[in-house]
């Protein structure tokens, strides 16, 4: 698997895979916050972690730019769910 890129042009996280690509979608806000608003991987690679680790690298990209994150996208927040280390970076009013 690739590195994930932040492709600052389209307000995305991508990461190539086999020629196809996996993008987490996002806006980012004035106040530093990320919200995630998309994310997609193509059909043949769902369910092998490549959502993770888009998500993972996107998160650590965050915190090495002290911005923070909203999940608007489903995924995103069942993933925060399931890996409550990272609610740290959530931006206030959108702790669960």
């Amino acid at each position: 698997m690739a590195e994930v890129k932040n492709n600052k042009e389209k307000n995305r996280y991508e990461l190539s895979v086999n020629g196809k690509t996996a993008v987490a979608e996002y806006i980012l806000n004035k106040q530093g916050v990320l919200f995630f608003t998309h994310t997609e991987v193509p059909d043949e690679h769902e369910g092998q972690g490549v959502a993770s680790k888009l998500l993972e690298a996107a998160f650590r990209d965050a915190e090495d730019r002290d911005l923070k994150i909203a999940p608007i996208c489903p995924f995103v927040k069942s993933y925060l769910q399931r890996h409550p280390e990272w609610k740290r970076l959530l931006a206030e009013e959108h702790r669960f």
